[in-house]
């Protein structure tokens, strides 16, 4: 379901671009409202949700799939860790749906998906391995790299249960908005492939804003 926020980009407490292929690794404090903004239209910003106090527990796809009930999450969504407690709901976004079901690209899913020599290409999971090991302050590894969201991605599920890449259902300034209901650290990997259409094969910068709380 689409909804406008109310917020301003004019009075975020903090505003940054994410260039195509970069990762953005921040702190979310409890009641703050973070937005993803698909500056251009069509990338997909792979992202994934910690605890602050406790990174162990993270964003799970599982528990929040079977909590409401879809797969696709949109405005009312409440994004679950994988101790089934709230770690963030959406309370606004003009896109209307984004995938949980994807997963992030990798050097050797780009190998298996499309060709060999597609492996040397850089992928969301060496974002996420690179914001880790600069990051050593939030106590994440390797290892905690887990489900991830597909912000602005279209994966659409075929009949017979499958997963099929497509054009983004995004577009330029179009926007996801969320609260946090927890102290999280964000990690996203603004995606950098190449391959198939969830970037139209042209991976854009996106925006994060950060408000200090409800109005």
């Amino acid at each position: 379901m689409t909804k406008e926020s109310g917020y301003s980009p004019q009075t975020a407490k903090h505003r940054e671009i994410v260039p195509a292929g970069a990762y953005w690794m921040h702190e979310v404090k409890s009641g703050e409202i973070f937005r993803i903004v698909d500056v251009e239209g069509n990338q997909a910003a792979d992202t994934l949700f910690f605890s602050a106090a406790d990174p162990h527990e993270r964003y799970s796809a599982t528990d929040t799939i079977r909590e409401q009930a879809n797969v696709y999450l949109s405005t009312g969504t409440v994004l679950m860790s994988d101790l089934c407690r709230p770690m963030l709901t959406i309370v606004a976004d003009t896109v209307g749906r984004h995938d949980t079901l994807g997963g992030a690209c990798a050097t050797e899913s780009n190998t298996v998906r499309y060709a060999l020599e597609k492996k040397s290409m850089h992928a969301c999971r060496d974002s996420y391995l690179l914001a880790v090991a600069e990051n050593e302050h939030y106590g994440l590894s390797k290892r905690d790299i887990g489900h991830n969201i597909n912000f602005f991605m279209n994966v659409p599920v075929t009949p017979d249960g499958g997963l099929t890449f497509a054009d983004g259902v995004s577009g330029p300034g179009r926007y996801v908005e969320m609260r946090a209901e927890m102290d999280v650290i964000v990690l996203i990997s603004n995606c950098p492939q190449l391959n198939n259409p969830c970037n139209a094969y042209n991976p854009t910068p996106v925006e994060v804003l950060i408000w200090a709380g409800e109005r």
